[in-house]
């Protein structure tokens, strides 16, 4: 078959591609990333790129998206348009990927003494250091007429002295060499022991004392991002933290789109291969960076959303977004990570936290481990913003859980100059005086808007009178800004000269609206989990608040628009990455990876979709804050 060239643009990257090949795909294969929130199905317009030589034409299912000058201009969307001969096709600024403003970090919530992991109630506490996999120095007597078990049986009675665990397995490949090593060694080993429900498992045995070469890494696979954190295990200590876009993106920019790709089109193991391959590049960059061999890192716990986790299994997530919603498995196996290609040391494990639900995850199960809320007896909330606002109520005796389709609102999706929190972003925005003022990621030209400074544009929107409090514009305003665009009224939040791609950046009403239902739906959560344990969000002790939109946003702007609860600020925590921290006091805690298990069980999913009381909560926070004024007292739109 006919080959083509195709170089793309401004990176000026090569490949060759068979003829009547999509752009996209052509893309996927150089490595080169395109925005998409349809994994390629052509129903969201969001991979748009520019031929800027050679012919390709847009098809019948791109029209909708372009507008004549865009044709004009040699648009196209990358997922329809088919290769028949060498192109250069420039990639725009918001069809790019940037570096993200990723949350590396986050702590457990400390109640008392801060060298525990976590502290429960009562007389029983959970040690800090016990982690899933140890190495351990023995120096083991030599055989005697007297003393002659076999050699097997000498190390594994002085790893129950170590240990304290009855039973060690022992994988044939370290069988064959055990009696060369002890021997070679004078007796004198270190052995790396696997901990899995109460029964260890040797997976190396080395010369020597290597005690102190033993390292871990937490991973948080979350839908936009993936963040790795390398932690030196005898002292605990973090080595380092790496976190990039997560390259599933390319195949729809939330997992329905990405399930739909890997389930209709068969494509499950090129989903797979890209968390894998995720995880590979952030060891590589963290192992480098440190001068630290990968053969000394011999565990991964990992926490994600069901979906995420199925993908970095290499799980069937098929039936999670059918009804009944029923995902392959809740708690996963212990199992090699060489298994999925992940390049730790050789027998090296990985351990994925369980799940609750097909749309509560391993990454909420972490969160709540990390925040304590399971541990005390005061009622406390996590509150988890994403593509799915997560929220969990509970205390040591009780939790209850639910999940909200948030969409890729909040991530800046759907909206025309939407973007993730990425280098160019607006993420800060205020009205002073009739002057915008506005703060972008990295203090660069703005090259969109990410969801932190979409709630603020509408909070300052409405303070300031441009829209009511159903978010549409006042069009008698004499205002040079608000401008009619085919029925759907825009609002110039940044004039051509000033942005990074030379064009106006905007937000309009429809966009205004969808921010509005995902708020909408986020409150309309909470306050239904609230309601169906019999609370008001003043009994609530504590809020918090996890992962990267949470650590962006204006607490008082998210409440003025109605998406927070309207109680006092103080009580609201941004407690940063708790899915990673969860994954890590995982890694260095058996206590804590069995506790996560306990914690699933625990949590009593309440399904929002057969909740009646939900959809009527829906309706009356499609308001600016909401329709009922008294939930949220302190807020006015007095300037």
């Amino acid at each position: 078959m006919q080959k083509h060239k195709v170089t793309f643009l401004p990176d000026n990257i090569t490949t060759m591609v068979e003829d009547d090949t999509t752009i996209l795909k052509a893309a996927e294969q150089a490595n080169v990333f395109i925005n998409n929130l349809c994994g390629g199905e052509g129903i969201c317009g969001e991979c748009r790129v520019q031929i800027v030589r050679g012919n390709a034409h847009p098809d019948r299912h791109s029209i909708e998206f372009l507008t004549v000058e865009d044709i004009k201009k040699g648009f196209v969307l990358a997922c329809y348009t088919r290769i028949h001969e060498d192109l250069a096709v420039s990639i725009p600024v918001k069809s790019r990927t940037g570096k993200d403003k990723i949350v590396l970090s986050g702590s457990p919530v400390v109640y008392s003494k801060p060298e525990k992991v976590f502290q429960q109630t009562g007389d029983e506490s959970i040690s800090s250091f016990d982690p899933v996999v140890s190495k351990i120095y023995l120096e083991l007597p030599e055989p005697t007429l007297n003393d002659n078990i076999s050699d097997i049986d000498r190390l594994t009675r002085a790893l129950q002295k170590m240990t304290h665990l009855q039973k060690h397995d022992v994988p044939l490949p370290v069988l064959r060499n055990l009696a060369r090593v002890v021997r070679e060694s004078d007796w004198k080993i270190t052995v790396t022991v696997a901990k899995h429900h109460k029964t260890g498992r040797i997976l190396k045995i080395e010369h020597s004392d290597t005690a102190n070469k033993n390292f871990g890494l937490a991973v948080d696979v979350g839908t936009t991002t993936v963040v790795a954190q390398l932690v030196h295990v005898p002292d605990m200590k973090i080595v380092g933290t790496e976190g990039s876009h997560n390259l599933q993106a390319r195949y729809g920019e939330d997992v329905i789109s990405r399930m739909v790709y890997a389930c209709n089109q068969g494509n499950m193991d090129s989903v797979h291969q890209s968390v894998i391959k995720n995880i590979n590049e952030l060891l590589h960059t963290l192992l480098t960076e440190h001068n630290i061999k990968a053969e000394d890192v011999n565990a991964v716990v990992a926490a994600g959303n069901t979906t995420m986790s199925h993908f970095l299994l290499n799980l069937p997530p098929c039936a999670i977004r059918i009804e009944p919603y029923v995902p392959t498995a809740s708690v996963y196996p212990q199992i090699h990570a060489e298994d999925l290609g992940i390049n730790i040391a050789k027998q090296g494990i990985m351990e994925v936290l369980p799940s609750v639900a097909a749309y509560l995850g391993g990454d909420i199960v972490a969160g709540v481990l990390a925040c304590g809320i399971a541990d005390r007896p005061e009622v406390r909330c996590l509150i988890d913003i994403g593509t799915n606002g997560e929220i969990v109520i509970g205390n040591n005796e009780w939790l209850v859980c639910c999940s909200a389709s948030a969409g890729p609102a909040f991530e800046g999706a759907g909206a025309r100059y939407g973007m993730r929190a990425t280098s160019g972003a607006i993420e800060k925005i205020e009205i002073r005086n009739g002057k915008i003022i506005l703060s972008t990621i990295d203090n660069v030209k703005p090259r969109g808007i990410c969801g932190s400074g979409l709630i603020d544009i509408i909070y300052e929107f409405v303070r300031n009178g441009i829209i009511d409090q159903n978010g549409r514009f006042d069009m008698s305003r004499q205002d040079r800004r608000l401008i009619a665009e085919e029925g759907d009224p825009r609002y110039i939040i940044a004039v051509a000269e000033d942005t990074d791609g030379g064009q106006a950046i905007t937000v309009s009403e429809s966009e205004i609206a969808n921010l509005i239902k995902s708020k909408g739906s986020v409150f309309a959560a909470i306050k239904s989990l609230v309601d169906y344990v019999g609370l008001t969000f003043d009994q609530l002790t504590d809020i918090y608040v996890a992962g990267g939109f949470g650590s962006s946003i204006n607490i008082s702007k998210a409440i003025g628009i109605g998406l927070l609860p309207d109680v006092d600020t103080e009580k609201i925590q941004f407690i940063g990455n708790s899915s990673l921290t969860g994954a890590r006091m995982s890694m260095l805690s058996t206590q804590a990876l069995e506790k996560t298990r306990k914690i699933a069980s625990r949590m009593t999913n309440v399904e929002l979709s057969t909740y009646p009381p939900f959809m009527n909560e829906f309706i009356a926070a499609l308001f600016l804050p909401h329709t009922d004024s008294k939930l949220f007292p302190s807020v006015s739109y007095k300037k």
